[in-house]
């Protein structure tokens, strides 16, 4: 097994290449070629982290995306941001968050708070 870090684009693509046919029949863990598998995946997500990192959303298209996946409308926000006209005023980006807004709709609706905390963008 001959692994090393992957510093370079061309030894990023070099090791997709390498282990993509392992994808349709991934190897057993804790035999030699899962093992590789395992440690190749793990050299890739750390090169794809440093070098492709993915920026949190932007809170309010978080709460767009959750109201869409879920089916949700913006009386389903009410218990979480109060009165519907609160609610509208946060959709359109005219009031900030609260603590309390982000704790809710972190507990009711399961947004990942780490994208709630993120300022803001002006649109």
């Amino acid at each position: 097994m001959n692994i090393r870090p992957i510093r370079t684009d061309a030894e990023y693509r070099a090791a997709l290449k390498e282990i993509s046919p392992l994808f349709d029949s991934e190897p057993e863990p804790g035999t030699p070629d899962g093992d590789t598998f395992e440690v190749m995946i793990t050299l890739i997500e750390a090169y794809e982290t440093k070098h492709f990192p993915v920026d949190l959303p932007d809170p309010i298209e978080a709460i767009k995306f959750r109201m869409a996946q879920s089916g949700l409308t913006a009386a389903d926000l009410v218990p979480a941001i109060g009165r519907s006209n609160r609610v509208y005023e946060v959709l359109n980006r005219t009031r900030s968050l609260t603590l309390p807004m982000i704790w809710k709709l972190h507990t009711m609706f399961g947004i990942p708070a780490e994208s709630l905390i993120k300022p803001v963008k002006a649109m």
